[in-house]
């Protein structure tokens, strides 16, 4: 199972805003929209106000100039930000179908001015964990409101990942405009959070459905790599190139936990994903020398069961 709340998000109204999915064995996927408004606190808090007087409440609500988040509710039941397709409820559709406002308008692309951080990358983690994988399986966004886009339903159904609100069968707006799709996937932790080109980053893969035991088909973790990258192997400096997939997918996991900045998700095993492991080890019930920072088969094991990867020797 997949992060619910989404941890350093403020909770914006009662939390109650959808129900079950409708077709819990399909991808899942993520729905980019813009409030069509400024930014800013006063901003943000009356557009919240707004969407929950209104009963249209999306998951989450950005701000991309302060990275303030909140959420309303949890991500594994549906939001209210999309209008049915006929008798499709496109709330419903999927594992889950993440609904985010980002507080912008579509013909000012946000990803032109905005200041991502931590929260953006917890948000982004939050997404991962359910297994959505950085793609955008509708193609190109709009850029203007003349603009035609996919909104093949047939792609809506079958394929997860990233969808804007243009993209979306029984839709009719063509927000977020014109972001760049690379950008928003790359945000809040340099190179090391863009995803291989193979499998969702450190995620279940999509159609999987993670138990905490069973994971069918999620990426492995190599434990005598995270071991050596960590720099108590001494044939293997610390942060060891050769191991930086293993150690990435670690990362994202501790941030999603809240234990590591997301300036931190670089692939090396240095002192920060180190400390922020010792409190994963004392998370785990380990104390003194127990707690060291350098992982061991049984916490790791129990971060992948969380955060959907595999160990392997």
């Amino acid at each position: 199972m997949g992060i619910t709340w989404i941890p350093g998000a403020e909770r914006l109204g009662d939390g109650d805003i959808g129900g079950d999915m409708d077709t819990p064995d399909e991808p899942a996927r993520v729905v980019w929209h813009t409030t069509e408004s400024g930014a800013g606190d006063a901003e943000f808090d009356s557009t919240a106000d707004y969407l929950i007087e209104i009963g249209a409440e999306p998951h989450l609500l950005y701000d991309p100039t302060t990275d303030r988040l909140g959420q309303f509710g949890p991500l594994d039941q549906s939001a209210r930000a999309l209008r049915n397709d006929g008798d499709d409820r496109t709330n419903r559709t999927g594992r889950v179908c993440v609904q985010v406002e980002v507080l912008a308008r579509a013909g000012d692309p946000f990803t032109g001015y905005w200041q991502p951080g931590p929260n953006f990358a917890a948000l982004l983690a939050a997404a991962r964990s359910w297994g959505v994988p950085d793609v955008w399986p509708a193609g190109d966004l709009a850029s203007d409101g003349s603009d035609s886009t996919s909104r093949d339903s047939d792609t809506w159904h079958d394929e997860g990942g990233h969808y804007g609100h243009a993209n979306v069968p029984g839709n009719d707006h063509w927000d977020p405009g014109a972001i760049s799709q690379s950008a928003l996937l790359a945000a809040g932790a340099g190179e090391g959070l863009a995803a291989r080109d193979d499998e969702p980053s450190g995620t279940a893969a999509d159609g999987d459905v993670t138990d905490g035991t069973d994971v069918t088909d999620a990426p492995d973790v190599s434990l005598a790599n995270v071991i050596a990258a960590a720099g108590t192997d001494p044939d293997a400096p610390q942060g060891a190139t050769t191991h930086r997939d293993d150690v990435l997918v670690v990362e994202r996991a501790l941030r999603a936990e809240g234990l590591l900045a997301a300036e931190w998700l670089d692939g090396s095993f240095g002192t920060s994903t180190r400390d922020a492991y010792a409190e994963w080890q004392s998370r785990c019930g380990y104390e003194g020398d127990d707690a060291d920072g350098v992982p061991g088969r049984t916490t790791l094991e129990k971060l992948g069961a969380e955060h959907g990867f595999r160990v392997t020797d």
